[in-house]
């Protein structure tokens, strides 16, 4: 990889202004909209379903990277691809089995990507690293916007970057959590290249330069 692709994340839109906010963030460079689906039950908040997923899909013509931190994403896969997924990503530490739901996503046509939590050693999805189209390493506890970036889950971006290159596969790397113009360049450096960032963006007046102020600095620390 030789590029770096923003996601800001629509759990921190305004949903009284979604069709707005969406605009300005794809007339702002982004390169994709990260979607995050909570259960309650996997993590303790509750989000939205594949209704909502696929109005969302509708306002945009960006891809929809769907993030699902539930407990059985096996069974809810379908009607997130139906909803117009252009990825899935479920979590090692889901109750289904992770080689059949890799699987099932692949059957229904998107990309599939699995994450782990912060106190998940990235060991845990070794045997799965062929199978990837992306590996995403959760720079905060899953479950709630606003937290503050752990600098020490870097070490797991840096170890996705060096088993890529060692075994040729063919998976990017996304990070998700407290991603700000201060937080994007170390993780740039350390791997990142699918950045996924909410109230920085959408918490920000102006929306688009919000996008294009990170990835100024991601490509800083590209060169860098």
């Amino acid at each position: 990889m030789n590029a770096v692709y923003l996601a800001p994340s629509v759990i921190s839109a305004d949903f009284g202004n979604l069709q707005a906010d969406l605009a300005q963030a794809e007339k702002g460079g982004a390169d994709l909209l990260h979607v995050d689906i909570m259960d309650g039950h996997f993590v303790p908040n509750i989000t939205f379903g594949p209704a909502i997923v696929a109005r969302i899909k509708s306002l945009t013509k960006l891809p929809l990277d769907v993030h699902l931190m539930i407990s059985h994403p096996r069974k809810y896969a379908a009607a997130f691809a139906k909803a117009g997924a252009a990825n899935i990503t479920f979590h090692v530490e889901s109750e289904d089995d992770t080689s059949a739901t890799i699987s099932e996503i692949k059957k229904l046509g998107c990309h599939v990507g699995l994450s782990v939590k912060p106190k998940t050693p990235l060991s845990a999805i070794c045997a799965h690293l062929n199978q990837l189209d992306r590996v995403l390493v959760m720079t905060v506890e899953p479950g709630f916007g606003g937290q503050k970036f752990m600098p020490d889950m870097l070490p797991k971006v840096e170890e996705a970057r060096a088993w890529r290159k060692e075994g040729n596969f063919k998976y990017d790397i996304e990070v998700d959590g407290g991603l700000d113009k201060e937080t994007i360049e170390p993780s740039v450096r350390a791997g990142a290249e699918v950045i996924v960032a909410g109230t920085a963006v959408f918490g920000r007046p102006d929306i688009g330069q919000a996008i294009r102020e990170m990835r100024e600095t991601a490509l800083a620390a590209l060169k860098g």
